[in-house]
């Protein structure tokens, strides 16, 4: 039966179809009173293929643009403190703040499922508007796809950032040295184990909640209290803090010692953890970060870090060493040493 696109979206009842990711009526209603009715900006109501925007003003040769792209496939869509949607916006976001750029501009894309409900298409949608909304980033442009049903997953959303690096800031994964400072901006492992509580319907005494959430207001604060202090910032979403580390070991030529005793990890987290037989250290995060900074400035920026709501129960976890294998080790609690290896394989599938 042909399906009647001059009526208002039916959001309650209805489901995507194979005509919203044709190009055609249903595909410009699906935009109109679903997507921009949540992401409204001038320029996403500019209408075209690409938008227009302004280049930030820096004297000639100075600042840079900074570009970093990303796509979500967390199952479930839905989880405690979360969802797709809000991940979206800042898991983006946070991977153009490591490199100590001001993000500016968000792109999404969309592939949707044939039969997938809108009323939970709306809610992620909301969540994602919401969440740019509070960061500052506007979601200026972007494309939907439709798919069969059986041949996706309900919703995959790729999104795109752009930010801008002022004058003086040099922040890369490869400027570490040996003296200095590991800096972790608080507890790691929530988000995994929230996401994987909720696919697996496990119930703990606690909820275990994602620990989402944009952290460039962070990282300001921070190369505020410290000018060029700060020399490497980074994420650790999947393969979490172990994996993180060992990356940047490796871009740097260094090694790494951290101390066990000093990682903050919640209770019921590593009570959740030692019940699913999973590393704490390996267990993706979407709302932290760790720094490298010159160990003179370390405090300054610890100090910065905690006075932000997001970094309240930032810790220094250890330092960054002399060593030709670049091998992150770990002082237990126990006075030993053991290797942080890379992750091998995946730990926990389809979690950000």
């Amino acid at each position: 039966m042909k399906k009647d696109y001059t009526r208002p979206l039916d959001i309650k009842h209805g489901r995507v179809d194979m005509g919203h990711g044709a190009g055609g009526k249903a595909a410009a209603q699906l935009i109109e009173e679903l997507f921009l009715a949540a992401f409204d900006n001038p320029y996403l109501r500019q209408g075209d293929d690409g938008a227009r925007l302004p280049l930030p003003s820096f004297p000639a040769g100075e600042g840079r643009l900074v570009m970093a792209t990303d796509g979500h496939v967390v199952s479930p869509l839905f989880f405690p403190g979360g969802d797709v949607g809000c991940l979206s916006v800042h898991g983006t976001v946070n991977d153009v703040a490591m490199s100590g750029a001001t993000p500016l501009w968000l792109s999404a894309s969309f592939i949707l499922e044939e039969g997938f409900p809108l009323i939970e298409l709306q809610r992620i949608v909301r969540s994602m508007a919401a969440a740019a909304r509070a960061a500052g980033v506007p979601i200026v442009t972007g494309d939907t796809k439709v798919v069969e049903k059986g041949k996706g997953d309900g919703v995959f959303i790729s999104t795109t950032g752009v930010g801008v690096v002022p004058p003086g800031v040099d922040i890369a994964g490869c400027n570490a040295r040996a003296g200095d400072v590991l800096l972790l901006s608080g507890p790691i492992g929530d988000h995994g184990v929230a996401v994987l509580s909720q696919r697996e319907s496990l119930a703990f005494e606690t909820t275990i909640e994602s620990d989402t959430a944009a952290l460039h207001t962070l990282v300001a604060a921070m190369l505020h209290a410290a000018p060029g202090a700060v020399r490497v910032l980074r994420d650790p979403t999947r393969g979490g803090l172990a994996t993180t580390l060992n990356e940047i070991a490796k871009q740097s030529g260094v090694g790494m010692l951290l101390q066990e005793a000093a990682i903050p990890v919640r209770p019921q987290v590593d009570a959740a953890c030692e019940l699913l037989g999973l590393d704490p250290l390996y267990v993706a995060n979407e709302g932290k970060l760790v720094a490298v900074c010159a160990p003179e400035a370390a405090d300054a920026v610890l100090a910065a870090m905690r006075a932000h709501p997001l970094g309240a129960e930032a810790a220094r976890i250890g330092e960054v060493t002399t060593d030709p294998h670049h091998f992150v080790q770990m002082a237990t609690r126990f006075g030993g040493r053991r290797v942080v290896d890379w992750l091998s394989g995946e730990q926990l599938p389809r979690i950000c």
